[in-house]
């Protein structure tokens, strides 16, 4: 059994068939990320994609510098850049999900695996922005402002709400579980699927992701169960 920030690589379910492994697909929770700006900026309220990644794309480096390169509408405020490490799944989420490729981003920002970090520079500095997950935006509203995003059918503020259905694009996705046949055809292994199901809402809070909805835990538990018994 694995738990997996993106679905299954073909390449990978490949490997699994020519071992004779079976894998099940289960969504266990939600993941979004925030982008935040400083509390005074009053002028990023909402911004597309293509203006996330003309700021966070490796040819912005020493290229965008201010506000106003993003945008002429903007003020001439000079950026300050505040974002994940090269090593976080964070990081390899957001470059591939804005910029179009993963782990690749601009190097000239500050980067951390402590979102505090994130909070505190956004929150000093008027022309900051930063992107992390969205719980440390819920933690922290008042010092950081969250960004609506438009992913192209309009600005979606970040939310629990929007996370979970999806609205809130490119930005947010499905966490899985991936338990083998085998497992799930053991009494025990079908049981500790359903208590992790069961149990998902409380594990994503102390994990810092968004909870599925009941009707997502109810279809996960239904697939599982379906799944168990051999009937998909």
């Amino acid at each position: 059994m694995s738990d997996a920030s993106r679905p299954i690589k073909d390449e990978e379910a490949a490997i699994c068939d020519e071992n004779g492994v079976g894998l099940a697909e289960l969504e266990v929770a939600n993941d979004g990320l925030s982008v935040v700006v400083n509390p005074d900026n009053d002028w990023a309220e909402c911004l597309t994609v293509d203006q996330l990644k003309t700021i966070w794309s490796p040819e912005a480096e020493d290229e965008i510098t201010r506000w106003n390169q993003v945008d002429p509408s903007f003020p001439d405020e000079p950026l300050e850049l505040f974002g994940a490490g090269t090593d976080s799944g964070t990081f390899d989420y957001f470059t591939e999900a804005i910029v179009g490729e993963e782990g690749a981003s601009r190097t000239d920002y500050t980067a951390t695996e402590d979102d505090n970090v994130t909070v505190t520079g956004v929150a000093g500095a008027k022309g900051a922005i930063g992107y992390f997950g969205l719980s440390y935006l819920l933690e922290n509203a008042g010092k950081v402002k969250g960004v609506a995003v438009d992913g192209g059918d309009g600005c979606v503020e970040p939310s629990a709400e929007s996370v979970q259905s999806g609205e809130y694009s490119p930005l947010s996705r499905p966490l899985y579980l991936y338990p083998s046949g085998d497992l799930l055809a053991r009494p025990e292994g079908i049981a500790f699927v359903e208590y992790y199901i069961e149990n998902s809402a409380r594990i994503a809070d102390e994990a810092l992701f968004v909870p599925m909805t009941d009707e997502q835990q109810q279809a996960s538990l239904d697939l599982a169960h379906r799944l168990a018994e051999g009937q998909e």
